[in-house]
């Protein structure tokens, strides 16, 4: 079974070699890696082309992020589709392995896992972890989805729903999602592992601005959609979000104050 995977780039010199590598890394052999840059002004492109794993390459100016993810979706030919953003890479190198395995055993359209955070000058120090365990699509009325990094979906129900709305600035994954739990009703399956480690300071959390941005586009994409929400619904998820952070530093303070104590006795 054949896997694309799509890395949208725009200077991202800093960190591409570590997305590509944990890709090229991969234990299962047939990866399609597909580098969509927007015109990169640094050697994005130059050190893309180091690579023998990386499969397809084009570089030209874009509208954004959602131009870049859907040119790579026109572009892959596996039979499964995810992506890989530059800042991000994939937790083990069994990833792809275990997702193949998935699709092979079950009647799914598309899989899901989850994401730790972590930041750029610590990659291997998570800060927060979003887990897409509990997640059930009702609960995209109220801002909710499955971690997208981890998102793979069968290339023929890209064909059925269509790609990403090119109109949204950040939560055109949302946007997406929705039409695929909510009015396409894919059936998905959850795998429960990292996934990925994603790295913060991106388009979706970089400062208030961004979240601003995300609250008006949810109701955009529930109201096109025709999903009923509203705007207190959406701000529900803010103080959930918090209460995973406090609850991951809390407990992951605890785990280090037991590992001293085993190191000590």
């Amino acid at each position: 079974m054949k896997v694309s995977i799509i890395t949208a780039t725009y200077n991202s010199a800093s960190t591409i070699r570590t997305t590509i590598e944990s890709i090229a890394r991969q234990t299962h052999d047939d990866i399609e890696h597909l580098i969509i840059d927007g015109g990169s002004q640094d050697n994005t492109v130059e050190i893309a082309k180091e690579y023998p794993s990386v499969s397809y390459i084009i570089s030209e100016s874009d509208n954004g992020l959602y131009e870049a993810i859907n040119k790579g979706i026109k572009a892959a030919t596996g039979d499964i589709i995810g992506i890989l953003n530059s800042d991000d890479f994939f937790a083990t190198d069994t990833i792809v392995e275990s997702i193949v395995n998935h699709f092979s055993s079950t009647d799914t359209d598309a899989i899901y896992g989850d994401v730790c955070y972590i930041t750029h000058d610590k990659p291997f120090l998570p800060i927060r972890y979003y887990s897409s365990k509990s997640f059930n699509p009702w609960m995209m009325k109220f801002g909710f989805i499955p971690a997208h990094p981890t998102f793979y979906m069968k290339r023929e129900r890209f064909q059925e729903i269509g790609l990403y709305n090119e109109s949204y600035k950040i939560a055109s994954d949302f946007e997406f999602l929705l039409r695929c739990f909510c009015i396409h009703k894919i059936k998905y399956q959850y795998i429960p592992q990292t996934m990925v480690y994603m790295r913060i300071g991106g388009i979706s959390n970089k400062n208030f601005a961004s979240h601003k941005i995300i609250f008006t586009e949810h109701k955009k994409a529930l109201k096109e959609n025709n999903i009923y929400s509203n705007s207190l619904f959406l701000c529900l998820r803010y103080p959930i979000k918090i209460f995973e952070v406090v609850i991951f530093r809390i407990t992951k303070l605890f785990k280090g104050k037991k590992e001293q104590e085993i190191h000590v006795d």
